[in-house]
């Protein structure tokens, strides 16, 4: 009987499962990574995320650990703003990290990482880039990329938004072939405040939050001059997330010089899954 550890976590409702996999446990069953992932996130039949986490070694200058984050459909993402918090507490928790603060490297670039509470990391992202506006249905969007892509959409009423309908109609556009986007539904509530929905490419449905869309979310409404920073992000969890920015120049594509995220970063419960997690 083979045997991974893991740790359940959730950043503001995106559930994910943590492997320290320094010494190539995942690799060692015999089984394809993406595969692998595709099965330990099938809610029902396996443990069930919204996406896995491997925590790496690297030999990059400055960098306390690496990752791999994969989509619970077995692709593989740059970034993830609620998994770089969860990355960060699991290293910590795991004594991977003996400090509260870290930089780690993921496929979108070195990430800085601070605790600041029991359950709460703060988490300075890459530049965002790829900011434009985008002319979709008689209506304008909005486009950046956050470590991933990003459509944002303004609406009137967040709840009557068809978010599985225009999520994946907008995910998929032409437009933002061949990689496709992942789709926000923002409504602005106050200068500091904003309310948003989000269909995750990779996911291919809504989620309960989403960092990276909460952070391109914040960043086009500042853009937009909607709200100022620090903006407060209502998920649909009902958790709220933090978005500190600071922009420079809303005229270039590379608009922002700085942005943080924080937000939770929630223990559910530490296991060990069998093969008949994976292989069912």
């Amino acid at each position: 009987m083979r045997k991974i550890e893991f740790f359940k976590m959730n950043g503001s409702g995106n559930d994910f499962i943590l492997i320290d996999n320094r010494e190539h446990v995942v690799e060692n069953i015999g089984l394809k990574t993406e595969e692998f992932v595709k099965r330990i996130c099938k809610r029902g039949l396996s443990i069930g995320a919204d996406g896995v986490i491997l925590i790496e070694n690297t030999d990059e200058p400055d960098c306390d650990f690496a990752w791999q984050f994969y989509n619970n459909d077995g692709s593989i993402a740059s970034m993830c703003g609620n998994g770089s918090r969860c990355a960060v507490r699991f290293a910590y928790l795991k004594g991977i990290i003996s400090d509260t603060k870290t930089t780690f490297l993921t496929g979108a670039g070195k990430i800085y990482g601070e605790i600041v509470g029991i359950n709460t990391v703060k988490v300075q992202l890459t530049k965002p880039t790829d900011y434009k506006t985008v002319e979709l249905d008689n209506q304008t969007m909005y486009f950046i990329n956050t470590g991933v892509p990003h459509l944002v959409i303004f609406v009137d009423d967040i709840e009557a938004v068809d978010v599985e309908k225009l999520g994946a109609k907008y995910r998929y556009h032409e437009i933002f072939a061949p990689a496709g986007t992942n789709v926000n539904f923002v409504k602005v509530l106050d200068d500091n405040t904003i309310a948003i929905r989000t269909y995750e490419r990779g996911v291919e449905a809504e989620t309960l939050a989403c960092g990276t869309g909460a952070t391109a979310s914040s960043l086009i409404s500042g853009l937009t001059n909607k709200a100022i920073s620090p903006v407060e992000v209502r998920t649909r969890s009902g958790k709220i997330l933090k978005v500190y920015f600071q922009i420079k120049d809303n005229k270039s594509s590379e608009p922002i010089d700085m942005v943080f995220l924080e937000g939770d970063s929630m223990l559910s419960f530490v296991g060990t899954m069998i093969d008949e997690a994976w292989d069912y």
